[in-house]
């Protein structure tokens, strides 16, 4: 399913903030707060809009470090395999399949170092593991968790 540009502006503000309310929305948009609603639900119908989160800085919780791990399985191992492998981590913020040379790739949120290095020999030890390779983040820099591409990016198109 592809989005239009009126639904992909709804989508867009619904990721800044999910509480907003249809009126908002509809005013900045152009639409009636019924109408805006109505595509709400027709998106979350189809499956475009798959529920509505809150976010929560990490270190509110008490993860302080940050990292990504890159995963290197043994042959034939499949992307289930890993996601289901991986599942049980609470650790683990997101987790994906990678072009390169590493098959996959995890970013962690751990209370402190030695977490962190808990969690990574944890996720070594998996059976489909045979190597690991991991870093730290120290600052992250930017942050984006709207959905969909960035308004500049659909605009200017490719090239």
């Amino acid at each position: 399913m592809r989005l239009n540009d009126l639904d992909e502006r709804i989508v867009h503000a619904l990721a800044e903030d999910a509480r907003r309310s249809y009126a908002d929305i509809g005013a900045v948009i152009g639409l009636s707060a019924p109408a805006v609603k109505r595509r709400v639900d027709r998106l979350r119908a189809e499956g475009a809009i798959t529920g509505f989160t809150v976010r929560v800085d990490p270190a509110a919780l008490g993860w302080e470090t940050e990292g990504f791990i890159e995963i290197y399985c043994s042959r034939n191992t499949s992307p289930e395999a890993i996601r289901r492998g991986l599942a049980h981590y609470p650790e683990i913020a997101s987790a994906s399949t990678v072009t390169g040379e590493a098959d996959a790739i995890v970013q962690v949120f751990a209370a402190d170092m030695r977490h962190f290095e808990q969690v990574l020999e944890r996720i070594a030890g998996e059976p489909y593991v045979e190597r690991t390779k991991s870093v730290l983040v120290l600052s992250p820099l930017l942050r984006r968790y709207s959905a969909g591409a960035p308004e500049q990016a659909r605009s200017a198109g490719p090239g």
